[in-house]
């Protein structure tokens, strides 16, 4: 089935329009269960029936003790790729159509107080103790990312995909793409403004030399490594890493500073509908969950309409 699984990660890349890392957990998962289905003897797509796939989806659990967000995008995964073999015709029936989510308790996302990410940012700017006059001011890139990423709500992968066209100065503001290459315009407030252009003036021409520009090894993206090409996730990964150690806090991660966005807008009192187009939700369900972080809007709305506060 080597020859389906190709065109269907073509179908998420080309028709779905994807980014590679969706596309990359959809093909992990599917050469996941294309090996399992070999190991029984399928050959052939036809040969797949609901049995086989429940029984994929037990192993999972049962056997691999997956954690149940992990059961869970797999069984998405299978769904995607059976009704994508049916819409074809190469299925006569959805062998998927019977799988069941498992049920899970939504995790309440880790949020930072507002002088936690005063620290990260202050620790994400500072200088290397090794730091000479000559030397590369990746730190000014640094501040830079963190700001806009607590200033705007963006992804890790957002960071890395900010093209300079999406600088919107005149209107303090980014052209954010996200999932599935939809686009929303997000304001970046002045602190983060002063870092990026900070960072646009004093760090970004010195990283972009004369030769890398002219081989165009940027892309035109915004925030580049130190070697002139486009940073990647994982690098604003360790980033985020580097300067929380700094800053002497513990369990931070990139989408942490996504979460602490959302979950302060909320607590100054914006519409739930607002924090929703910021972040690029799709359904305010999504939204939401950030309603229940704050645990002194909780008390306020219970003290004020509850009858025996």
């Amino acid at each position: 089935m080597h020859a389906e699984q190709r065109a269907f990660i073509a179908y998420l890349r080309v028709e779905c329009g994807l980014l590679p890392a969706s596309i990359e957990a959809y093909g992990r998962d599917l050469r996941d269960l294309l090996y399992g289905l070999a190991a029984k003897g399928v050959a052939r797509p036809t040969d797949i029936t609901p049995r086989l796939l429940l029984e994929h989806v037990r192993a999972l659990s049962r056997q691999r003790q997956y954690a149940p967000s992990t059961v869970s995008r797999h069984i998405a995964t299978i769904k995607v790729f059976c009704r994508w073999l049916h819409a074809r015709g190469v299925l006569d029936d959805n062998p998927a159509d019977h799988l069941d989510q498992p049920t899970r308790w939504k995790r309440l996302p880790g949020v930072l107080t507002p002088g936690q990410v005063r620290r990260l940012i202050e620790a994400a700017g500072a200088p290397p103790p090794d730091a000479t006059p000559d030397s590369l001011p990746l730190w000014i890139r640094d501040r830079a990312i963190v700001e806009l990423m607590y200033a705007s709500g963006l992804r890790a992968s957002e960071v890395g995909a900010l093209a300079g066209a999406d600088v919107l100065e005149s209107l303090r503001s980014l052209r954010i793409t996200g999932k599935g290459d939809k686009q929303r315009i997000v304001p970046m407030g002045k602190p983060a403004g002063a870092a990026l252009t900070d960072y646009l003036r004093h760090c970004r021409p010195r990283i972009l030399t004369a030769d890398r520009a002219a081989d165009r090894r940027d892309r035109g993206r915004v925030f580049l490594t130190k070697t002139g090409r486009p940073i990647e996730r994982v690098r604003v990964w360790q980033i985020i890493k580097r300067a929380a150690r700094t800053a002497g806090l513990r369990d931070v991660h990139p989408h942490m500073l996504r979460h602490s966005f959302a979950t302060h807008l909320l607590m100054g009192g914006a519409d739930l509908r607002v924090v929703q187009e910021l972040l690029g939700h799709a359904d305010v369900s999504t939204t939401q969950i950030y309603t229940h972080v704050d645990g002194r809007r909780l008390r306020d709305v219970q003290q004020r309409f509850h009858p025996r506060p």
